[in-house]
C-alpha cells in the first residue's frame, strides 16, 4: 500500500498549522491533524480537501489512527505541551501530553514503522542543570533518551529538531501558552506597557517559523535518521526585544524554571546535532509589525 499521508500532531497550532501549509507543497500526500485543541485553534486550520482535522489525545493515536496504519509516511510530533514556567502550574496536563501521549506516538511509530519527526527544545539542551530546571525541560530530555534508545532496541526511524523560541504567523498572544514575542505584539496593539520577566537579561534566539518549518521539512526529506537544531545566530536579551517596540516597559517578577541563555548544543546523545541558522531577522520582523500597526 502507497504511504500517502502525513501525520502531524498539534496541527490546529502554531508550529502545526505553518507546517501544514508548508507540507501542502507535496502534492503527492494527503495530511491528517491530531489535536486536542488545548492551544490550537479551529481559525489555524487550512482549508484544503487535503488536509484533514480530528480532535483527539495523542494517548488515543493508535484507536484513532489504526485504519491508516499502513499508509502513513511520517508522524510529525508537535502535539506537546510546550511551555516552561507553565508546566509547573500544569504539572498533570504536561506529564499526561509529553509522556503518556509521546511514548504512544512512539509505539504507534514503532509498531507500523513510520519515520518519527521529533520536536525537541532548546530548554533541554547543554547541562543536566537545564534538563532539570522544569518538568517540561525534564520531559522532553526523557523522551530523546527514550527515542534513542528505542532506535538501538527496536529501529525505530526519527529525525529530531530543536527548536527556539519560535515567533511568526499564529503564535499565541493572549493567555497562559502565550509567546513572548506573541504578548509583546498584543500589549502593543492594545498601547500597555511591555511585560518583561525579571531581570530582563536573560539571552534568546529567536528564530522566525518559516526558517523553523523549512528544517523539519529537510529532516523529512533527507531521511537520514538525524538531529538538528534551528536557530538564530543572534541572541537578544529579552529586556532589548522589548525595546525594539519603543514602547513604555514593565518589569514582573521572575519565574520558576527560567533559563538565562538559549544552550546551543552540547549534548550527550549518540548523535551530533546538524546546526541550522534562520535568515529571517527578528529585527526586521518586529520593523515591520510596527509599521503595520501604528
Amino acid at each position: 500500500m502507497k504511504k500517502k499521508y502525513l501525520i502531524v500532531t498539534g496541527g490546529a497550532g502554531f508550529i502545526g498549522s505553518n507546517l501544514i501549509k508548508s507540507l501542502l507543497k507535496f502534492k503527492n500526500f494527503n495530511i491528517i491533524s491530531l489535536d486536542n485543541y488545548s492551544s490550537g485553534k479551529k481559525k489555524n486550520h487550512i482549508k484544503d480537501v487535503r488536509v484533514k482535522y480530528i480532535r483527539g489525545e495523542t494517548r488515543d493515536i493508535n484507536k484513532i489512527l489504526y485504519r491508516y496504519k499502513n499508509s502513513i509516511n511520517a508522524v510529525f510530533h508537535f502535539g506537546e505541551f510546550s511551555r516552561i514556567f507553565q508546566s509547573f502550574e500544569k504539572f498533570d496536563v504536561c506529564f499526561k501530553s509529553n509522556t503518556i501521549g509521546s511514548h504512544e506516538v512512539f509505539k504507534f511509530c514503532l509498531n507500523n514503522k513510520i519515520k518519527l519527526i521529533y520536536s525537541a527544545t532548546s530548554a533541554s539542551l547543554g547541562s543536566l542543570r537545564n534538563k532539570n530546571l522544569s518538568p517540561y525541560a525534564f520531559f522532553k530530555a526523557k523522551n530523546l533518551e527514550l527515542i534513542e534508545n528505542l532506535k538501538k532496541w527496536f529501529g525505530l526511524k526519527f529525525e529530531v529538531i530543536f527548536f527556539y523560541n519560535v515567533y511568526g504567523p499564529n503564535h499565541i498572544k493572549s493567555g497562559i501558552m502565550a509567546t513572548v514575542i506573541g504578548i509583546f505584539e498584543d500589549q502593543f496593539k492594545k498601547k500597555l506597557p511591555l511585560s518583561v520577566v525579571r531581570p530582563g537579561s536573560q539571552k534568546r534566539r529567536f528564530t522566525h517559523i518559516n526558517d523553523t518549518v523549512e528544517i523539519c521539512i529537510e529532516a523529512w526529506i533527507k531521511n537520514k535518521c538525524n538531529l538538528y537544531s534551528i536557530s538564530h545566530k543572534q541572541s537578544f536579551s529579552i529586556l532589548e526585544v522589548a525595546k525594539l517596540f519603543k514602547s513604555k516597559i514593565k518589569f514582573i517578577p521572575n519565574r520558576k524554571g527560567e533559563r538565562y541563555a538559549s544552550a546551543l548544543t552540547k549534548m550527550s546523545l549518540s548523535h551530533k546535532v546538524n546546526q541550522r541558522y534562520g535568515k529571517v531577522k527578528l529585527k526586521e520582523y518586529i520593523n515591520h509589525f510596527i509599521s503595520n500597526n501604528s
